[in-house]
């Protein structure tokens, strides 16, 4: 088949598809309708992930499953942008990793809203100023962000999603790697490329930033300063990436939740996430995981931090496999509750990826 011909039936195929895609929008929205009228929550990402999952099913390719999502993340955005009008927080400013892992999960058709720390994007949730915000809580070369644990003993947000992130650092600069002087970056990143940096810039001083985007706002104003960010940062603060990939493990995941005032329902493959404090007595720690083996559930994390109203008292973060909702992971809550001083459920999501 010639050229020409084959371009004719693409250009027939296209016209089908954005058919199809606004039939499929225009009914995307009167869903919205319906959940705002019932005061549900239009982002609903136990939805999300059986729309992805069926998708992905029903392809036969030659069209890649991250290819088939990546385009279906951007018509569920395009949606949730006329339907639900969504607002989302997010670590920022733009560029951050959080950034990308806002857009990962929402798209790019949503309106985001940066916020300085942490605190400020529960704050903002909180009080209706967004519908969502995203929060890092993880690095598995790092581990905790342990700024996002404290956030969760006093607010009432829950968790509504996860995102996991491949992170991929890089040297940005306005100079040749041999002229820096200075490096700037947050902690944990400094952390995560500390072999790197060893090596190729030993006499360089490491200073601390509030973001990786606000270290490139630095380096770009400053000379023979580097920053250590993403690549759409070095695109969006007119730096050159000197250096890519410079984080010390392959595997450099960073995992981050999105934080709402409602929790989705089950979708077969769910994480739930509990805060608790123990009583102080000997043994007491491993009173309260037994009822996880009793019911043989599964913990994929448990973290301590220092409850800071009193002195060696802690909370822990715990992560299990199930919802709230599976009657094995209520029983288990319930009997754990019965042991501990304090407990709350900070949600069941899908765990995703």
């Amino acid at each position: 088949m010639s050229l020409k011909k084959l371009r004719q039936q693409i250009d027939v195929l296209d016209h089908k598809i954005v058919a199809l895609l606004n039939q499929r929008t225009r009914m995307s929205v009167q869903i919205a309708e319906l959940k705002r009228a019932c005061g549900q929550a239009g982002y609903s990402p136990d939805r999300e992930q059986e729309v992805l999952r069926k998708i992905v099913m029903a392809s036969k390719g030659p069209l890649p499953r991250q290819g088939l999502e990546a385009i279906y993340r951007e018509i569920m955005s395009s949606s949730l942008s006329l339907g639900a009008h969504l607002k989302v927080a997010y670590l920022g400013p733009e560029a951050t990793f959080t950034n990308l892992a806002a857009l990962k999960r929402f798209g790019s058709q949503v309106e985001y809203i940066a916020c300085n720390t942490i605190a400020d994007v529960f704050a903002v949730v909180e009080k209706d100023g967004v519908d969502y915000g995203v929060v890092p809580i993880e690095n598995s070369v790092e581990g905790a962000v342990s700024h996002t644990m404290d956030m969760f003993i006093d607010s009432d947000l829950k968790i509504c999603s996860q995102v996991l992130l491949s992170v991929s650092h890089n040297l940005l600069a306005r100079c040749a790697m041999s002229k820096v002087k200075r490096v700037y970056s947050k902690a944990e990143v400094f952390g995560q490329c500390r072999i790197w940096l060893e090596k190729n810039l030993p006499h360089a001083e490491k200073v601390d930033a509030s973001s990786t985007s606000r270290a490139a706002q630095i380096a770009f104003s400053q000379r023979y300063s580097a920053a250590i960010g993403s690549a759409l940062a070095a695109k969006i603060y007119a730096l050159e990436v000197v250096a890519k990939d410079i984080q010390d493990s392959a595997h450099n995941i960073t995992r981050f939740l999105v934080i709402g005032k409602t929790s989705p329902g089950p979708t077969n493959a769910d994480r739930t996430s509990l805060l608790f404090s123990i009583k102080d007595k000997v043994g007491a720690l491993h009173d309260m995981l037994m009822p996880f083996k009793k019911y043989r559930i599964n913990l994929s994390k448990i973290e301590s931090r220092p409850s800071k109203k009193k002195a060696w008292d802690y909370y822990f973060y715990v992560d299990l496999e199930g919802h709230r909702n599976e009657p094995r992971v209520a029983k288990a809550v319930r009997e754990l509750e019965s042991r501990c001083r304090f407990l709350k459920v900070l949600g069941s999501y899908p765990k995703g990826e």
